[in-house]
């Protein structure tokens, strides 16, 4: 931390960044009474319909089966979060809590970015010549990219992991990161500081969307499969083993389908990989103008190829049908846990001609 006793530029930023570690935190915690309530509105609903199906069946006997009735009251439900999901903003649920975890990451984001901007005036640079800066805008690039999809998609349900995600990382680099302001090394004296590194960084922000949606999808595909186990046992003439039956947290009844997270996680990876294919062909650019080579098999260069094929290779199962469903989701997952390990192991532990941490 920086010594309290002058207020500099650099101090008032420091303050500002926890000040917004503070309000994720309040965010976090308002997100996840959202999905608390929302798991109790489901269960209510799914009572509601469970007492509807035994009224039809005591009207009409043998009209149809009980599994049938639970498939199809999952396919309803399915069907109306994915309406939800796509839903303009003017036409969403006005979830109190989620509108209240959404303001308070709004004003939460505000004193993030005050903090990001003063580091970079107080450097007389781009904020992102460090691991400390390069966390601090990264993790303002997440929220950014979170904020910016909900005018496309209702994300809200992801809020919690967001907020807690930003609030574990960008804490842990304030309290471990934190590095005095000091001039740059003479290799990230170019241009390709800022093209480069800014869009790694938003690469990884796209990866956090993809890799938050791939978490959700398999602990809806693992509750999608405890249902229809569920509803063949109650076929059977088990009812008991329908009703009570447990099938993962509540709130996911009020999430798309398993399916629908997946193309969506799909959708945020491919597009954080067009980014990342780029940061690794400025990579190369940079390291020729600085090192006189293309590629040297540096320890950050690996990891950033490495990244780069886990991608590729979840990509491609992806579009491959064999390899669609949880297979897939497992590689956004190691993907982007191998992005972080890139970030902190590799930048605290390997040494090489990357080692720009600014730790001593």
């Amino acid at each position: 931390m920086p010594d309290a006793s002058p207020l500099t530029l650099d101090s008032v930023s420091v303050l500002l960044v926890w000040t917004a570690i503070a309000i994720y935190a309040l965010a976090f915690i308002a997100y996840a009474v959202d999905l608390a309530r929302r798991g109790a509105v489901a269960v209510e609903a799914k009572d509601a319909a469970a007492r509807t199906a035994r009224d039809r069946e005591l009207v009409a006997a043998g009209g149809g089966s009980a599994r049938t009735g639970i498939i199809e009251q999952m396919r309803a439900q399915e069907a109306a979060s994915e309406d939800a999901l796509n839903a303009p903003v003017g036409r969403r649920s006005r979830l109190v809590w989620a509108r209240i975890g959404t303001s308070l990451t709004v004003l939460g984001f505000l004193f993030h970015l005050g903090g990001d901007v003063t580091r970079g005036i107080a450097a007389g640079r781009v904020p992102w010549s460090n691991m400390y800066e390069f966390a601090l805008t990264g993790t303002l690039l997440i929220v950014a990219v979170y904020l910016g999809v909900l005018f496309r998609y209702d994300l809200r349900f992801l809020g919690t992991f967001i907020t807690g995600l930003v609030v574990v990382l960008l804490g842990g680099t304030a309290i471990w990161f934190y590095t005095d302001i000091v001039p740059l090394m003479d290799p990230l004296k170019s241009v390709w500081l800022v093209i480069h590194v800014f869009v790694a960084s938003l690469a990884t922000a796209l990866f956090a969307l993809a890799f938050g949606l791939s978490v959700l999808q398999l602990m809806q595909a693992r509750r999608e499969a405890r249902i229809a186990v569920a509803a063949r046992a109650q076929d059977a003439a088990d009812t008991s083993a329908g009703s009570t039956a447990k099938t993962g947290p509540r709130f996911l009844q009020t999430l798309p389908s398993a399916e629908a997270l997946e193309s969506l996680a799909y959708r945020f990876a491919i597009l954080g990989f067009i980014f990342w294919t780029f940061t690794l062909i400025a990579g190369s650019i940079w390291a020729n103008d600085a090192w006189g080579r293309y590629w040297g098999f540096d320890t950050k260069e690996v990891w950033t190829f490495v990244i780069w094929v886990l991608y590729a290779g979840y990509i491609h199962a992806r579009a491959t049908r064999g390899w669609r469903g949880s297979r897939s989701a497992w590689l956004s997952i190691i993907g982007f846990t191998a992005v972080i390990f890139n970030f902190t192991i590799v930048n605290m532990f390997f040494k090489g001609l990357h080692a720009y941490s600014g730790l001593s």
